[in-house]
């Protein structure tokens, strides 16, 4: 059994780092239903079940220290990326049937919660909170806020198990949609000849420096000095129920993100890796707190996952008959919120190559996005509950 930091910390990276190589390297079917970070966290929970480390006071205090520290630092990263310049590019529509895309989403949530609360345990308004967080961004604002909620890394392994699984079927299902694009365009009345323009367009990836030792060491050091920036600034701020101090670190951190992204650093590709690197770690080390015997209810919270994408499904039908929106507009609106970067890119491939870009666009809005909305989704369920 472990029962110092050091070993602990390591074996988290150590399994992490295999599963990313393994996805990259063998490219197998299993990592497109269940994704490298999905397979982490039901891995070191397996391990935190059989007990392989102890909840020592050194293991506990190194868990809360590099989570805590590297939370607002990989937000950052993660927004530094997403240049909101470049994504205004894609104009009024595409950006009307991303937001329209989010609202429903909303919408589902709060319909859904408002029906089956009774069902849920008393602080189940925190996990689809930060599934909200996931669905409307990505897993970088899952995290941010499951801390900003004070969710227990406990109840992580419901929303994962809803993100992963229903995303999964939700991403079939937009792709076998695919061949019927043209009949679907024909009832809403849609005109998407100007989306291949737009594609090629906004294909800027050249503008994109490579990744370099001296841009990687800088963005390391910049990111964890807005970490240490945010949690100083954080205890300044008036607080409430909802605007807690670790809500303040992250709000600092997305800000200090999305504005750095508008200046030359937003084109250095250094700060993917090192942001997933850090998102690798915190999500290992939520799933370090974990445990299966406490996921008692999650057939329940599958069927409401389903329950949301269904209403939200419906909604955007409304929206697209209403707006005349183009079939591929809808589907990749909807996975740049639920999937994020990961799958709105293959989606908008499967349509026309020269259209991913739009769906690497509108993913890098739902990062922006993401952590307010989610945090507007949680505070409307916490006042379901009442």
């Amino acid at each position: 059994m472990i029962t110092t930091a050091f070993p602990y910390l390591s074996i988290l990276i150590f399994i992490a780092s295999i599963l990313v190589y393994t996805e990259n390297k063998t490219k197998a079917k299993l990592f497109e239903y269940l994704p490298a970070i999905v397979i982490l966290y039901f891995t070191v929970m397996t391990l935190s079940t059989f007990g392989v480390w102890e909840k020592t006071t050194e293991i506990n205090h190194a868990y809360k220290a590099f989570k805590a520290n590297l939370l607002p630092a990989m937000i950052f990263l993660m927004l530094l990326q997403s240049d909101i310049r470049a994504i205004l590019k894609l104009g009024k529509k595409i950006l009307l049937t991303f937001f329209l895309a989010s609202l429903s989403i909303s919408l589902g949530f709060i319909i859904m919660f408002a029906l089956l609360q009774n069902f849920f345990e008393p602080d189940a308004w925190r996990a689809f909170g930060a599934l909200s967080g996931s669905w409307m961004g990505g897993t970088g604002n899952m995290v941010a806020i499951q801390s900003a909620l004070e969710l227990p890394d406990s109840k992580m392994g419901y929303v994962l198990l809803i993100d992963s699984i229903d995303y999964a079927i939700w991403v079939m299902i937009l792709l076998a949609l695919v061949p019927f694009a043209k009949q679907f365009n024909h009832w809403t009345k849609a005109d998407g000849s100007i989306l291949e323009k737009l594609g090629s367009k906004l294909d800027n990836s050249k503008d994109e420096q490579s990744i370099n030792f001296p841009s990687l060491f800088m963005l390391l050091g910049l990111a964890l000095m807005v970490s240490v920036v945010a949690q100083q600034i954080a205890p300044l701020l008036p607080t409430t129920s909802f605007l807690t101090n670790t809500t303040w670190i992250v709000i600092f951190a997305t800000i200090a993100g999305i504005l750095t992204g508008m200046t030359p650093l937003g084109k250095e590709s250094s700060a993917a890796p090192l942001a997933n690197i850090m998102l690798y770690l915190i999500v290992a080390l939520i799933a370090s707190r974990a445990n299966f015997s406490e996921l008692t209810q999650a057939p329940l919270y599958i069927m409401a996952g389903f329950m949301i994408i269904a209403i939200h499904a419906v909604i955007m039908v409304i929206f697209a008959k209403l707006f005349k929106l183009d079939l591929f507009s809808l589907g990749v609106a909807s996975l740049a919120n639920i999937g994020g970067v990961a799958s709105a890119p293959i989606l908008a491939g499967a349509y026309n190559k020269a259209l991913i870009p739009i769906g690497v666009l509108m993913a890098m809005m739902g990062y922006i996005v993401g952590t307010f909305m989610g945090l507007g989704v949680s505070m409307v369920l916490e006042m379901v509950v009442g």
